[in-house]
């Protein structure tokens, strides 16, 4: 198998853009973004890990949105709309959230976007039409899918297998007389995804400028209420009603459950014949966004869970399928031979598995949390390889200081001893916290060649700052940080770490 690029010795942090302070209900492409890129490139932090950009699913999930390609318009700025001419002062200030500022407001959010979005619309020059019209033929391949698939969505409200036949499959002329009845809406979602991305594209030009570059998140799968399946349904193991024949999940790693995600499968028999185009297609694109990339559940290249639809409520009857492995993979490595990834490989693996991954070359998972299950787990830092990417914990994690008050005594007693922060006052949270500070530490030692901390850990957080508990529904991807408490992180802290355990020279090499 080809060998992919790996990392520079460095650090980096992660943060959702939703979690990024700002003024109107949820972390944007505001100049907030731009103060928390400098604050840390000063404390010497080369890298900025992100949650996935593109439309939210059930739930506000960004791993389950309706397109892998389309962004989160969420994250569009009036304050950004206001400085290219399309709003008035007066009016960006009516859409700023006055309400309580540690949690994202998706609801409010989302109103208000709709509002200033159609405005900004209305108000278009001649000179943003022929831009947002040069975007629209550049991204001609899924931006003309996905704007038809959402304004059929908003009108017929329901799932696409279940539109009429005519549009369900795509037929020629219910596209055209689609396309046309929809046309002015499709014209509002286009201009939409333009100002998306004109946002994201100068937001990312600034970070690069300050030294800090980007690791997006690519989800393994896709939701089957998208554009993605819609447009190309010969892709994907459907019945003939389009109904998934079966579903994804995983048995949980950590427990005798098995996770039932719902998404539709891929057929990869059907991919291979075209060289997995739509694969490339969809890696390249992610590849221009970011500048590494975080495959989730990567172990499903290697062999991926099908549990069938018909009895997805007793999961246990799923069943382990060969994925498209070194086919698919060698693929990627020929097409973009310079390309920065970083494989999560949580889940259960078996030998053949985890050889699999480690002979892709490319930087694997070690999270701290995992390490103290009284396993030989790799995830222990005195077993990192140089080849990984150490984590504090993930947006699926609780914070470190939330997990140490999870742990029995016994447990919470060997980290703290394997730390060095056994004693009184190991709860006590903040920026100040003695027994995240010894965790970070331990980490910024370790051999990875990448750091990555979560911010909350950073600020010495509990569990009441955690984003996300998998296998709930409600409550999730909502944690917000404030500006005045952003500012509350030691910077000499972690500047003095990194350049004491020489992650200041790293970044893109």
């Amino acid at each position: 198998m080809a060998k992919f690029r790996t990392f520079n010795r460095s650090a980096g942090v992660l943060l959702s853009v939703s979690s990024l302070p700002g003024e109107y209900g949820i972390g944007c492409f505001s100049r907030d973004a731009d103060a928390f890129v400098d604050l840390i490139a000063d404390m010497g932090f080369h890298w900025w890990q992100i949650l996935p950009i593109t439309a939210l699913g059930a739930g506000n999930s960004p791993y389950s949105g309706a397109s892998s390609f389309a962004g989160n318009v969420l994250f569009i700025c009036p304050s950004e709309l206001e400085q290219i001419g399309l709003l008035s002062a007066d009016e960006t200030a009516e859409f700023k959230y006055r309400g309580e500022p540690y949690q994202a407001d998706h609801d409010f959010a989302r109103i208000n976007c709709e509002k200033y979005l159609r405005l900004a619309f209305s108000r278009l020059d001649d000179g943003l039409k022929r831009e947002s019209d040069k975007f629209r033929e550049e991204q001609s391949d899924w931006i003309e899918d996905y704007a038809l698939f959402e304004a059929l969505s908003a009108d017929l409200s329901t799932c696409w297998w279940k539109w009429e036949a005519p549009l369900r499959d795509r037929d020629p002329e219910a596209l055209l007389a689609a396309k046309e009845k929809y046309r002015e809406e499709i014209d509002f979602i286009v201009f939409s995804q333009f100002e998306f991305f004109r946002e994201w594209k100068a937001l990312r030009a600034r970070a690069a400028k300050r030294g800090v570059s980007i690791i997006g998140d690519l989800p393994f799968y896709v939701a089957t209420d998208s554009a993605d399946v819609w447009a190309r349904q010969d892709l994907f193991q459907l019945d003939e009603n389009r109904f998934p024949r079966a579903v994804a999940g995983a048995p949980d790693a950590f427990s005798d459950a098995v996770q039932v995600w719902g998404n539709c499968l891929y057929d990869f028999d059907a991919m291979e014949k075209d060289g997995f185009d739509w694969w490339l297609k969809r890696i390249g694109y992610a590849l221009g966004l970011y500048d590494a990339l975080r495959l989730d559940h990567f172990r499903g290249f290697h062999s991926y869970f099908a549990i069938p639809a018909t009895d997805f409520r007793s999961p246990k009857s799923g069943r382990w399928e060969k994925g498209p492995a070194d086919k698919l993979l060698s693929r990627v490595a020929e097409k973009f031979p310079d390309a920065l990834f970083i494989a999560e490989d949580l889940g259960a693996m078996d030998d053949d598995c985890r050889a699999f991954i480690d002979d892709t070359g490319i930087a694997t998972m070690r999270v701290f949390q995992f390490g103290f299950d009284g396993t030989p787990s790799l995830h222990i830092p005195f077993r990192y390889g140089v080849n990984a990417v150490a984590y504090s914990g993930t947006h699926d994690t609780n914070t470190a200081l939330g997990w140490l008050y999870d742990l029995n005594d016994g447990a919470r007693d060997y980290v703290l001893k394997y730390c060095g922060a056994e004693g009184a006052g190991w709860g006590a949270g903040g920026p100040e916290c003695k027994s995240v500070r010894a965790i970070v530490r331990t980490l910024m030692m370790s051999s990875a060649s990448l750091l990555i901390l979560q911010f909350q850990d950073m600020l010495g957080y509990g569990a009441d700052t955690r984003m996300n508990v998998p296998g709930t529904a409600f409550g999730n991807w909502k944690w917000r940080l404030p500006y005045h408490l952003m500012t509350t992180v030691d910077r000499n802290f972690f500047l003095d770490l990194i350049k004491t355990y020489g992650r200041h020279q790293g970044g893109m090499i």
